[in-house]
């Protein structure tokens, strides 16, 4: 599972996810990417799920890349515990992802193989997504 390896805190704030994606809003390395239309948190197990899912189908061929990182722990306090003695423990990782932010992107393959690839992708993750092409993000954006 994904995980930083040291951060400088072990605890942080929840914080907020308006706005649209700043960074990360285009296709880099590949020729087809998948992009989300609605803000989350992605686990690090919902990513790792997505990428297996994608080269899966694409039987190892092509190159896939994830562009998103869990990097903001989650913490949770016991079952059955009152409430007040501090934060809880650290549970998990997340991605902070905000809309229009590429969150895998592939190449090597054809469109079709791609496309399926990222439609089976998109049911391990707890968002609406949508499948754009380099030109597509390019040219418009919103195309």
């Amino acid at each position: 599972m994904l995980m930083p390896k040291r951060t400088k805190h072990r605890k942080v704030q929840r914080g907020r996810m308006k706005g649209h994606a700043q960074r990360g809003n285009f296709i880099a390395y590949g020729e087809y990417g998948l992009v989300a239309e609605e803000p989350a948190w992605i686990t690090g197990n919902q990513i790792e799920s997505a990428r297996v899912a994608m080269t899966r189908y694409t039987k190892r061929g092509g190159r896939v890349w994830i562009k998103i990182f869990p990097d903001k722990p989650v913490t949770k306090k016991p079952a059955e515990t009152r409430m007040g003695k501090g934060k809880g423990s650290p549970e998990y990782w997340v991605a902070v992802v905000k809309p229009g932010r590429v969150l895998f992107e592939i190449a090597g393959v054809s469109e079709e193989v791609a496309r399926e690839a990222m439609r089976l992708a998109a049911h391990k993750l707890p968002i609406k997504t949508k499948f754009r092409t380099k030109e597509q993000l390019d040219k418009g954006g919103e195309a």
